[in-house]
């Protein structure tokens, strides 16, 4: 570890209530969300960090927390003898202050006694829900170079993306001259900026903020100091930074990121994973991707035909037919089921099949005969013999006890049970 290194401190914010990604989010935090068949979102800030050279990193989190702070604690285990450490840092009332974080600034105005407990002079901060590769040391020496008082990352998007995000327009020198947060679709066109050819063809023309900032931390103390009352660091500190002539700089990345934002976006960049030639690389050698070691079996699969499929460890597979889908950890899939374009999340512990069954309890996993398409299952969940699931784009959204319909893909929820022969969606 670089002396270079060990003046950053990254803050890793673990997001609000997560509402859009629900019911992923209905008892667990954004960034505890599991992805990838065996990893949580929040292994790709932290993994990151630690394969940029930063291992000093903070947690920060308030809602649906337990889960996210027990894949913590099991997975990042550090030299006791080194610097290194992952610590959560959680919501708590103070003399001085008896709220809950109130928005992303706020987050880090409330922990920053916290922090200065370090010896540090940069503060980086990213979101924990957004799925990307990104060399931060590179980050750090533009930063550096610059002698910039703030570095946001940006990325160009599309008009359609735009208006969710926090808008920049930079000059030659990379210094942003202004800044808009999430702009209406009336005053778009004023917010344009000239792109890389590659990005224009695509129709990319808007720089977008990717909610990853680097501050040096005199000037993040400043800021906090006039600007008290400001909350959000899109909507209140970053505008009053431009407007009153601080060193802000934008770092161009150009590579993959999505934003892991909403139920559609979790299901169409975890089944990308599964295909060929992923814009996300899980078989990095130089770009690992941590997470907890569970010390599983291998995986077994009995006759299945499988196409695009990225299977966790410690399955029991028996299906007839898998085709461009993300199986967890622990998973058992029954004899003649077909599963196509499914996220299983997989189980927590192996099950007594036959003792189960005896008792008439449907075992954790899915059954016989099942066929499932455009469908996420959640972590335990219980699916009888002969079930059909079909997510479709004709579905209306829709909200039951055992499942949920957002945007056509069918989500059932966390350790139900759903019973042999049930039908649910386009069927």
């Amino acid at each position: 570890m670089s002396n270079l290194n060990r003046e950053v401190l990254c803050v890793i914010l673990g997001g609000g209530a997560g509402s859009r990604l629900y019911p992923l989010t209905a008892k667990r935090s954004k960034p505890a969300v599991p992805l990838g068949g065996k990893y949580r979102l929040i292994d790709i800030p932290i993994s990151n960090c630690l394969n940029s050279g930063y291992n000093r990193i903070f947690v920060l989190t308030q809602f649906n927390s337990a889960s996210l702070n027990r894949h913590i604690k099991n997975s990042y285990h550090f030299d006791a003898f080194g610097p290194g450490f992952v610590d959560i840092l959680a919501a708590e009332q103070t003399p001085t202050n008896k709220d809950w974080f109130q928005g992303t600034a706020d987050a880090v105005r409330q922990v920053m006694t916290r922090l200065d407990e370090y010896d540090y002079n940069y503060v980086l901060i990213l979101s924990g829900d957004q799925l990307y590769q990104m060399d931060l040391a590179a980050f750090l020496q533009q930063h550096l170079d610059k002698e910039s008082e703030l570095t946001i990352a940006t990325i160009p998007v599309i008009a359609e993306e735009a208006t969710g995000f926090g808008i920049m327009k930079v000059n030659q020198n990379n210094e942003i001259e202004s800044f808009i947060e999430k702009p209406g679709e009336d005053i778009l066109n004023d917010w344009t900026s000239e792109v890389p050819e590659k990005y224009a063809a695509e129709q990319k023309n808007f720089l977008a903020s990717m909610g990853i900032y680097l501050f040096k931390k005199e000037s993040l103390k400043q800021l906090f100091e006039l600007n008290p009352s400001e909350v959000d660091f899109g909507k209140g500190i970053i505008p009053f930074a431009i407007n009153n002539l601080y060193k802000v700089h934008s770092y161009a990345y150009d590579g993959y990121w999505t934003d892991i934002g909403t139920i559609r976006s979790f299901f169409e960049a975890n089944l990308e994973l599964a295909m060929p030639l992923p814009r996300f690389n899980l078989y990095d050698a130089h770009n690992q991707v941590f997470t907890r070691s569970r010390m599983l079996s291998p995986s077994k699969i009995l006759g299945s035909q499988c196409t695009h499929v990225l299977l966790g460890e410690g399955c029991i597979i028996n299906a007839k037919e898998i085709s461009q889908s993300v199986i967890g950890v622990r998973s058992r899939i029954g004899r003649g089921s077909v599963i196509r374009r499914v996220i299983m999340m997989g189980l927590d512990q192996y099950e007594n099949i036959e003792a189960l069954i005896s008792q008439e309890i449907i075992p954790k996993g899915i059954g016989e005969d099942c066929h499932i398409e455009n469908a996420i299952l959640d972590i335990n969940c219980r699916i009888g013999n002969n079930v059909v699931i079909k997510g479709s784009e004709k579905l209306e959204d829709m909200e039951t006890e055992t499942y949920s319909v957002v945007d056509g893909i069918v989500v059932i929820k966390k350790s139900v049970a759903i019973p042999a022969g049930t039908k649910i969606g386009d069927v």
